[in-house]
């Protein structure tokens, strides 16, 4: 129902159907295999980087393709046609090295992005603790200075790729000062003395994603692995939420779009009382009002990209993106279960699957709740 969209170019039209064909290969036959797993294969990380899947939109300078964000909203866009809760890409390109690129030092930049863009290095960001969520402010993580090194000491929690992460950006307070003023971004390598994995989390859904504990116990790190300023964490990752934010609202429409053309799909092949049940008027009465407000919501978020590639969306567009997207995610994705009747309960179908991946959508990247705190500010 996508098909009229004048965002994209054609250069971003042939991305689109190489990202087509690598997922039908490398991603679809696997699919149910990582979600038994609960975690995706390395080898499908390299895959990736070999087919410019991963950070399309980082410059050739890191290794990059040196394509731009609808380059990430493409990758996003055909995972969620095929209902692909798994790998983690979204977390590793939209979100992770955007950090890295906007406020790493050269030597860091060239250390760690080439990595993440070949598969080499999978990234991930902890913010979340066991008795922090949204609430980044409180976060109890600490990384102190000694001498030439930062002593990290935490846990950290629902951390997505967490499993599989070469390197981590973890929130941590560097100063006695309490509050934003005391954040700071500091990454960890995986293979680092003092630094554990926990339990691979057992999700409601998301199956194919790794989403772990963290522990740093005196994990000693060179001071050099401070990513930004030191004190200012707070501040970049006010900065950086905006495009998280965006992805998600990016994922929420285009899970929508995949739920309801499974389900129009669904009800034109089944029968009951005698006809099509796409035939009775309350049926397309209900796929009639949610292609109408699908419509709407992505003319709005294509909108949302056009601006965040000027430079022109902000924090709170972003909290408003990613709260009414999810919201109207979750409400079209019910609506798509009811109209499967007992089938849509069932797992083996994959709107079963989308209605469980959904849900989280309203809680990770900031509760919806704190996108209304943002938006209400401007009131």
């Amino acid at each position: 129902m996508s098909a009229n969209r004048t965002l994209f170019e054609e250069t971003h039209n042939i991305f689109r159907e190489s990202v087509k064909r690598f997922i039908q290969k490398h991603v679809v036959p696997y699919h149910e295999e990582w979600e038994k797993l609960g975690v995706v294969s390395r080898d499908f990380w390299l895959e990736a980087g070999a087919a410019g899947i991963l950070c399309p939109d980082l410059p050739t300078k890191y290794g990059g393709p040196g394509g731009d964000f609808r380059h990430n909203v493409i990758v996003l866009e055909e995972m969620m046609k095929v209902g692909a809760s798994g790998p983690g890409i979204q977390v590793h390109s939209d979100v992770v090295s955007p950090y890295i690129l906007h406020y790493g030092t050269e030597s860091q930049k060239s250390s760690w992005l080439p990595g993440m863009c070949e598969g080499r290095l999978i990234s991930a960001i902890a913010m979340t603790e066991p008795g922090t969520g949204s609430d980044l402010q409180s976060v109890k993580t600490t990384a102190k200075y000694q001498n030439d090194e930062i002593i990290l000491n935490g846990q950290k929690t629902f951390i997505t790729n967490g499993q599989s992460a070469d390197i981590i950006i973890v929130v941590a307070q560097t100063e006695s000062s309490p509050g934003a003023k005391g954040i700071s971004l500091i990454v960890c390598e995986g293979d680092r003395e003092g630094f554990k994995r926990g339990r691979n989390l057992d999700k409601i859904g998301l199956k194919a994603q790794d989403t772990s504990e963290l522990f740093f116990d005196n994990v000693r790190l060179p001071k050099e692995n401070l990513l930004g300023s030191k004190g200012k964490g707070f501040y970049h990752l006010m900065d950086e939420l905006p495009q998280e934010r965006l992805s998600i609202g990016v994922g929420a429409v285009s899970a929508a779009e995949a739920a309801l053309d499974w389900t129009i799909k669904y009800v034109s092949e089944r029968n009951a009382f005698g006809k099509k049940i796409i035939e009775f008027q309350n049926t397309k009465f209900k796929l009639a009002e949610i292609k109408a407000q699908l419509s709407v919501a992505r003319i709005y978020i294509d909108e949302c990209i056009s601006k965040h590639l000027k430079g022109d969306f902000d924090a709170v567009q972003g909290a408003m993106a990613k709260l009414w997207t999810t919201e109207l995610q979750c409400k079209i994705i019910d609506e798509c279960v009811q109209l499967h009747g007992g089938y849509g309960y069932m797992r083996e179908y994959p709107i079963a699957k989308a209605y469980e991946d959904a849900r989280v959508q309203r809680i990770y990247g900031g509760t919806n709740e704190i996108m209304k705190e943002i938006i209400s500010r401007t009131l």
